[in-house]
């Protein structure tokens, strides 16, 4: 389980939910960790110290992804204090439903900065630390390829962007040995979205193949694989680990 021995991986938005568990399975595969919190300084030093508890190096950055300048101030700061940037896993995002009618343009402005914007700045930032070998990971959506009920238009197409741009990079980063793909959670348990809700039971009675929701250890797993040695010819992929949901 040491296959990121010694590598510097900066995660944003790694305080809690999907987040943490990537946060958590880095630090136990050998990875110095750093990440970015919005709030709740608690939960993020309790995380800091679940990971330092594997041996290895965990800092917490407080940043608002929406803030473009907030989003470059962590890459700069993890490679001064790790010596350096590996793996980049965009994280951070932030999820506005509501009907078109009435959907305010300040939450459609604020979901394009925080799920697409500070996916870009953050990777422009990093690759400019990165060598051959690099990995930058998003946490993307099913819903980019599926949008089964009403009020997501805009969250999903703030993920539909995230399919391009990996293609896209893959191409510009590919020729430094950098991979760039997303990963593309279904229903996981966490705290914005717990598998104990009407919402939930509906979901897993009409839409899902596999009748429950995922966990958030589950999705750090497929993070630590492409972040490892052995996706290294994984690259402008978007991978649905998602029970089914897209099936």
């Amino acid at each position: 389980m040491n296959s990121l021995k010694n590598k510097r991986a900066l995660i944003t938005g790694g305080s809690r939910g999907i987040g943490a568990a990537i946060v958590k399975r880095l630090a136990s595969e050998g990875a110095h960790v750093a990440f970015t919190y919005a709030s709740s300084p608690d939960r993020a030093n309790e995380t800091v110290k679940t990971a330092q508890a594997f041996g290895v190096q965990a800092v917490a950055i407080q940043a608002d992804s929406a803030d473009a300048s907030a989003v470059v101030a962590p890459v700069e700061r993890t490679v001064t204090e790790l010596g350096g940037i590996d793996i980049l896993v965009n994280n951070a995002g932030v999820l506005a439903f509501g009907p078109i009618d009435d959907f305010k343009l300040t939450d459609f402005d604020r979901t394009l900065a925080v799920n697409v914007r500070a996916v870009f700045v953050a990777t422009q930032a990093a690759v400019k630390h990165m060598k051959e070998g690099g990995r930058i990971i998003n946490i993307g959506s099913c819903n980019a390829e599926r949008m089964p009920f009403q009020g997501g238009a805009v969250y999903a197409m703030s993920k539909s962007a995230l399919k391009g741009l990996v293609q896209g990079l893959a191409r510009d980063l590919g020729p430094r040995g950098i991979t760039i793909n997303n990963v593309q959670p279904g229903p996981i348990d966490t705290d914005m979205n717990p598998d104990n809700s009407e919402f939930a039971d509906m979901l897993k009675k009409q839409v899902m193949a596999l009748p429950r929701y995922g966990t958030a250890e589950e999705v750090a797993a497929m993070v630590a694989y492409l972040a490892g040695p052995e996706a290294g010819y994984v690259t402008g992929a978007s991978l649905n680990i998602d029970g089914g949901f897209n099936a």
